[in-house]
């Protein structure tokens, strides 16, 4: 029986919407019996019983032939092929025991006069690793429709039932499931979300990484090298995914095995309610050659619990249907393989308590049918996930859960509040998972939500505005889950006078460091008879520093190292505090001498330009080269330090790590912003040396922006649309470098289209939001 290309192949769908024969599968296991439906694998010595359920209308008579299979080089045994015969009572059930050495199982249906068993057994002995791949790939298509068929039942609900919260429950659905989300469908009406979601369905799936590795597909290639491909270990069970975007015809993989009496065509199996149904994608035939239909059963091998983890480290309320969040294993919602899940914990007295769990992918999670017995814990407890997965005891991951009603909270030792300034307020005793909302509130005003977040099982960190108010009383509020009313912390905010740490000062330097406490107070300085002005203020830790400059740059040279004086400071309330200062010798000085950008690498869109030298796209790698003023000299044991003008962001390069010496007095710096400072740095940048814990003067380096990612521009005439993603990042478009005619784009813009104007040469100006002071263009 030889390979031959089967023509209906052309004809046949990857939808499998075809309904076919029932089957009733049951598994014995140890003692233990279960539905197919609640099997993931079989093991050696399983008994499995199966019977072809026909509908009473039915006139047609089937065979039923189990097969067990070896591996992709081993032919099956003779005995391991069975038959049964639907229109035969004592025949029509088989109840058979897997036996040893077996790695697959399959079923193939066949019209009483379409072909016997020992046909079936000549060509699957023929070509056994074919068979052997192929019901590899219907078990993962059958999973993987599985997960298809919940996504789609989920929203088809939702939509009947409350079609406003789609946009809400299709996220998590989607992650829960590895369902690819369409963003752009949740943009629409609320009644249209769910039919634009769930339009092209086989194109939704990802991989599931506890069942599936997306790897190279097999679509197009010859049939031959799809069964050399299954003998390796990198295209072993479970490497490929048969169901998802459509990346294997599996008409052409099991049509392969066609001859002119037989033509072998897949099937899926879809369980529920105790019974397997048949999903075709071709209709069945009767005429010569008669379709054999191949069903595939699940692998004969150990069992394999799914790598289920936390989705949420955060502690958890344990009120009335909580969720436990999950993700790494969408199985668990689309079948039923783990059964009498249960939560796990364990009373103060030792007791166990078992709390049941059922599987919600709409909730992403796990949802408690029950909530834990009250008074029998403290304020915190944990639990573990606990279940089985087929026969197998199963472990999943602990939770720390949260009391509703416990609401001991208090400030933690040593917390003090400081007006003036924002204040981070660490709170304890309570269950910090039930916590809904904190508030803060002065005296009898009205009471202000404030930034909180947990902070360990049994605690929280509130982010308290106090920077415009006086000293005095201040309650903090938190809600709970359970409780009637708040817990109440009264507190007071007592008001903080700035202090002085330090004052660095450099011989000959125009610029000078100011370190302590509340120096966003600070009005100015003198040293002397010279007047200082405040500049950049940054924090380390607890304390600020602010740079000082001198309101007359020119009168720097008299600043002499050595010399001391004493510096008066002018705070905001009007108080003076004095420091003295010691001179300190001059610092290395550095002139920056060339800089160069190169842009990074895209792929598909349209190319931004930039038409200043000076200003670099943050994902460019930027090199640029200085010298050391003066007789000073690079030793390669300094660092350079880069970092945005305003503070908020700064890296450190050393030598072998992007610095690099031409020579003692010329340094060359490599870096790539994007990746040095982080993805929201923008702005002016500038960098200095910095050597056994003294730094150069800053030098300007030039300016960092983000670009958007533009997909296409698309113009009739002078008028241009242009379609793309972070368009936010465009302050204004305009058909020339003066902005004239222009448009502006909206603050907070999240759309994906704006209106431009083409200039007379094509090119579209762009004034970018990071750096208003220079152009880019895009053409047209």
């Amino acid at each position: 029986m030889g390979l031959a290309s089967a023509p209906p192949a052309r004809a046949a769908t990857s939808s499998f919407d075809l309904i076919g024969p029932r089957l009733h599968v049951m598994v014995t296991h140890g003692g233990t019996q279960l539905p197919l439906q609640r099997v993931p694998n079989l093991a050696e010595g399983d008994q499995v019983s199966i019977k072809l359920d026909l509908l009473p209308t039915q006139t047609e008579h089937y065979r039923l032939v189990a097969a067990f299979l070896r591996g992709t080089v081993e032919r099956p045994d003779n005995k391991w092929f069975h038959e049964a015969l639907s229109w035969k009572p004592k025949n029509a059930e088989l109840s058979l025991t897997v036996p040893k050495g077996a790695q697959q199982m399959a079923l193939f249906i066949v019209p009483e006069r379409g072909g016997s068993a020992s046909a079936i057994s000549s060509a699957v002995r023929k070509q056994p690793g074919a068979f052997v791949r192929a019901v590899q790939e219907l078990n993962q298509a059958s999973l993987d429709r599985a997960r298809l068929d919940t996504f789609l039942h989920t929203m088809l609900q939702t939509e009947r039932a409350a079609p406003q919260t789609v946009a809400t429950i299709s996220p998590v659905l989607a992650r829960s499931l590895a369902i690819r989300l369409k963003s752009e469908c949740l943009e629409q009406p609320a009644e249209l979300q769910a039919a634009c979601l769930t339009v092209d369905r086989e194109t939704l799936l990802l991989a599931d990484t506890h069942s599936s590795a997306l790897a190279d597909t097999l679509a197009g290639t010859p049939t031959d090298l799809a069964f050399q491909l299954s003998s390796t270990p990198q295209a072993g069970y479970g490497s490929y995914s048969s169901y998802i975007g459509v990346v294997r015809d599996l008409f052409r993989l099991v049509g392969a095995f066609q001859s002119t009496q037989l033509q072998f065509i897949p099937a899926l199996a879809q369980m529920n309610d105790g019974a397997v149904t048949v999903l075709l994608n071709t209709p069945v035939s009767f005429a010569k050659p008669a379709s054999v239909i191949v069903l595939a059963l699940p692998a004969i091998e150990a069992p394999k619990p799914p790598p289920l983890r936390r989705a949420d480290p955060a502690a958890l309320c344990a009120a009335p249907g909580f969720v436990l969040p999950v993700e790494g294993a969408p199985l668990i919602y689309a079948t039923d393989y783990a059964h009498d899940m249960k939560l796990r914990l364990k009373r103060t007295d030792g007791t166990p308590v078992e709390i049941p769990l059922r599987a919600d992918a709409s909730a992403g999670g796990f949802v408690a049918d029950g909530a834990v017995p009250a008074g029998s814990f403290g304020a915190v407890t944990s639990g573990q996930v606990h279940g089985d997965w087929g026969f197998a005891a199963f472990d999943g991951p602990s939770f720390t859960l949260s009391n509703p009603g416990e609401t001991g909270w208090k400030a933690a030792d040593g917390s003090a509040l400081v007006a003036g300034r924002s204040n981070q307020l660490d709170l304890t005793g309570g269950g910090a998972g039930c916590v809904t909302q904190v508030e803060m509130r002065r005296g009898d005003g009205a009471a202000q939500a404030v930034e909180w977040k947990q902070s360990g099982a049994n605690g929280i960190v509130a982010t308290l505005p106090l920077e415009k108010i006086d000293a005095g009383s201040v309650s903090i509020l938190v809600h709970s889950k359970g409780a009637t009313d708040p817990a109440v912390v009264t507190l007071r905010a007592f008001q903080e006078t700035g202090s002085l740490d330090d004052l660095t000062v450099y011989a000959g330097d125009s610029e000078a460091l100011l370190t302590g406490t509340r120096l966003d107070q600070v009005l100015g300085a003198t040293l002397g008879k010279l007047a200082l002005q405040p500049g950049t203020l940054t924090r380390v830790g607890k304390q600020d520093r602010l740079a000082l400059r001198l309101a007359d740059p020119a009168a720097a040279p008299t600043l002499v190292a050595g010399k001391t004086a004493t510096a008066d400071v002018l705070f905001a309330s009007g108080k003076h505090k004095t420091v003295q200062v010691t001179i300190a010798p001059p610092r290395p000085a550095a002139t920056l001498v060339r800089v160069t950008a190169q842009p990074a690498a895209r792929e598909g869109g349209r190319a931004i330009a930039l038409t200043s030298p000076d200003v670099f796209a943050q994902d460019s790698r930027i090199a640029f080269a200085f010298h050391l003023d003066g007789d000073a000299m690079l030793t390669g044991r300094e660092t350079i330090e880069i970092a945005t003008a305003d503070g908020r962001a700064s890296t450190t390069v050393s030598a072998g790590k992007g610095y690099d010496l031409q020579d003692a007095k010329t340094g060359i710096v490599t870096v790539v912003p994007a990746e040095a400072l982080g993805p929201a740095a923008f702005g002016a940048l500038r960098f200095r040396t910095v050597r056994d814990g003294t730094a150069s003067a800053w030098v300007p380096l030039g300016t960092i922006a983000r670009l958007p990612e533009i997909r296409s521009v698309t113009c009739a005439g002078k008028a241009c649309k242009i379609t793309g993603n972070r368009l936010f990042l465009i302050a204004k478009t305009g058909a020339s470098a003066s902005f004239e005619p222009g448009q502006a784009v909206p603050d907070g813009f999240v759309g994906t289209e704006i209106p431009a104007t083409a200039g007379a040469d094509g090119r579209i100006f762009l004034q970018l939001r990071d750096a208003p002071q220079a152009a880019a263009t895009v053409r047209g």
